[in-house]
C-alpha cells in the first residue's frame, strides 16, 4: 500500500491549480473562500469525454453566485425581523 505524501507548500499547490484550471486571481479567491483545496478543483478539470461538464472557471462562479445569492436572501430576511413596528404618533386614536 503506499502513501500519499502530503503537500507541505499550499502555495505551490494553489499555483499548480490555477495554471492547470486556467484560473484568475479573482476565481481563486472565490475557489477559496467556498473552501476548495487545490487538489479537488484540479480533480474536477473535465476530460474531453465529459463534454457536459462545465470549465472549473465556471463551474467555481457559479456557485460562488448561489452562495451570494443565498447570502442575500439570509440577510434579507435577518433585518425584516429585527425592524421593529413604528409607534403609532400621539394623536392616534387606536394608539390606545
Amino acid at each position: 500500500m503506499t502513501k500519499k505524501k502530503k503537500s507541505s507548500n499550499r502555495k505551490a499547490d494553489w499555483a499548480e491549480a490555477k495554471r492547470r484550471c486556467r484560473l484568475s486571481e479573482e476565481e481563486l479567491r472565490m475557489a477559496k473562500e467556498l473552501g476548495f483545496a487545490p487538489h479537488s478543483l484540479i480533480k474536477n478539470i473535465p476530460s474531453p469525454s465529459q463534454p457536459w461538464k462545465a470549465s472549473v472557471q465556471d463551474w467555481v462562479r457559479g456557485l460562488y453566485e448561489k452562495k451570494m445569492i443565498k447570502a442575500a436572501k439570509k440577510r434579507s430576511r435577518r433585518e425584516k425581523a429585527n425592524q421593529k413596528p413604528a409607534e403609532p404618533e400621539s394623536g392616534d386614536p387606536k394608539a390606545y
